[in-house]
């Protein structure tokens, strides 16, 4: 059965706290639902549509990317999800949620679809096997603080990112050195690694920040009328 998408109707919540849904269908949900909390931000599961239509930005977690393409299609989540991110819903995909938020995929079965948004080519499994999961030092722009401590766990790479794409943050020194670890185009952001794992809440910050920003333009736009809101992907 093939389930229509729904239209994004998000309400305007405007100096509240920001309500960012994780995407609930399978991989690290609790840790980021724990690490946004702290942040200030209402999180929130999302699994179903009506769900989705009522937060203010996305949290795609690590987990299995095939398999969770799959529960999305099942739970009828797949289009409205695309239809969202089309209309502007600030979205971070961590590691399996990268493949997910990327428009295209290398080293993946032939018939597996993502959500896209973001104009990237992404590499599964990049980094090899679970057993050759590993952490480094990554540099990323428009965090404070200095380098970030990052886990990888059977993570993807951005082979290739579109004009559009900024390059947040790369592998600093070892085999991949170089290698593109997190990127953002307008309200879409993701990386390769876990920062819910390591007790820095930095990135998570970042994607609060933005939903903040985005959520105010979109409110601002409501209030002056049909027009180009900009920051969108």
């Amino acid at each position: 059965m093939t389930t229509a998408a729904l239209p994004v109707a998000r309400p305007s919540r405007r100096g509240s706290a920001p309500v960012i849904g994780v995407l609930a269908l399978q991989g690290d949900v609790r840790e980021h639902l724990a690490v946004l909390a702290t942040l200030g931000a209402e999180p929130v599961t999302v699994r179903r549509p009506a769900e989705l239509g009522a937060v203010d930005g996305l949290v795609v977690p690590g987990g299995e990317s095939t398999t969770m393409v799959k529960l999305a299609h099942r739970f009828g989540l797949l289009e409205p999800l695309r239809t969202a991110l089309r209309g502007g819903l600030p979205a971070y995909g961590s590691c399996a949620g990268m493949i997910m938020l990327a428009d295209r995929i290398l080293d993946a079965p032939a018939d597996q679809q993502t959500i896209g948004g973001l104009d990237v080519t992404v590499r599964r499994n990049a980094f090899g096997r679970q057993v050759d999961s590993f952490e480094s030092v990554v540099e990323l722009a428009g965090v404070p603080g200095g380098p970030l401590h990052a886990v990888f766990i059977r993570a993807p790479w951005v082979e290739q990112a579109g004009s559009g794409v900024e390059v947040l943050g790369r592998v600093v020194g070892g085999p991949a050195d170089g290698r593109i670890v997190a990127v953002r185009q307008g309200r879409l952001v993701a990386t390769s690694f876990h920062p819910e794992l390591t007790g820095d809440t930095r990135v998570h910050a970042l994607f609060v920040d933005l939903v903040r920003a985005a959520r105010d333009d979109d409110a601002e736009g409501a209030d002056h009328g049909p027009g180009d809101r900009g920051g969108r992907p």
